[in-house]
């Protein structure tokens, strides 16, 4: 982080902040490597509090220097007038989280609007808040497709794709996971937004030993698949998510879609088209959804992949 780095970057967010996103949304993304000397930085705007995340332990100067940067910030007309209260500095490359508020009072919780919807997140507690925003597309074509459907949801984490899904008017929702916390969380967001828990389901369980829990629900008009790339014991994206997809023909209905999803930099798209054609042949590639514009990445295989896969009836008999 140069001294010009982190002038650009202090310029960004004065025209960011004026005036602010109405809704929940990242500011900054220096993991898409599109700013040099910033590719280790990532701040979200959180409806009055500003998240700082650092990916690289930086040279003390460095800290020095980005900090001096926020707190000027924070004493600009742009600040005062966007109505932040809080600024939060998270050392994302330390075990314990390495949380610093470095303008205001800690927060219990914060709640977030994007696309209508209310979110619960956390700040300061975990590596993640409870809401990925990088995915702020897929949970809106969730909720554009859901009408009337059966939705699986897989790693369903704080239950985001849920939340859309009911909200566009989902049949029923089965959400899987195996943290629990993050199912407990995920109850919390559908009450924020009064929804009817009683088209709601929450399994807690791992997935691998749970296929006969998820089949009873079964057939799915919808399936999410979004997981960790890693997570140690019990996922590893290049040999579990394979295993995923050769169930699929026995959980998606007829004429069913699946949100397959990936956020590993280091695959391309390739790695779940060709996975499909091998796995479940009769589902059909059909889009990948666009990015946020605000996750701009150098190239397009390494940003966030989430792509769309549709059933293909069987041909009709033909008429004798």
């Amino acid at each position: 982080m140069t001294p010009a780095a982190l002038a650009t970057l202090h310029q960004h967010l004065l025209s960011a902040l004026s005036p602010p996103p109405d809704e929940v949304r990242r500011l900054f993304h220096g993991r898409g490597r599109c700013w040099p000397g910033l590719e280790h930085l990532t701040l979200d705007w959180l409806q009055g509090v500003l998240l700082v995340a650092l990916f690289r332990q930086p040279e003390a100067e460095e800290l020095n220097a980005l900090e001096a940067m926020l707190l000027a910030l924070t004493a600009s007309p742009a600040w005062q007038q966007c109505g932040a209260h809080s600024l939060l500095l998270q050392h994302r490359y330390r075990q314990d989280n390495g949380a610093q508020w470095l303008l205001g009072e800690p927060l219990e919780g914060c709640v977030v609007v994007e696309n209508g919807l209310r979110f619960q997140l956390d700040l300061g507690r975990f590596q993640n808040t409870g809401l990925f925003l990088d995915m702020r597309h897929g949970r809106r074509w969730v909720q554009e497709q859901a009408a009337g459907k059966r939705v699986l949801n897989l790693f369903a984490y704080t239950c985001g794709f849920s939340v859309a899904a009911i909200a566009g008017g989902a049949e029923q929702v089965v959400n899987l996971d195996m943290a629990k916390a993050a199912l407990s969380r995920g109850r919390d967001n559908h009450r924020l937004n009064r929804h009817d828990l009683s088209r709601v389901s929450f399994l807690g369980h791992e997935l691998f030993k749970s296929w006969s829990k998820v089949k009873k629900y079964a057939p799915y008009d919808l399936i999410i698949i979004d997981p960790p790339s890693f997570q140690k014991g019990s996922f590893v994206l290049t040999k579990d998510y394979q295993k995923i997809l050769r169930r699929l023909p026995d959980l998606l209905g007829a004429s069913g879609s699946v949100l397959a999803c990936f956020n590993d930099p280091s695959i391309g798209p390739d790695f779940l088209i060709d996975g499909m054609a091998s796995a479940a042949p009769d589902l059909r590639f059909a889009e990948r959804l666009d990015n946020p514009p605000e996750f701009a990445d150098i190239s397009a295989d390494s940003a966030l992949k989430a792509l769309v896969f549709t059933r293909q009836p069987p041909a009709e008999a033909a008429a004798p």
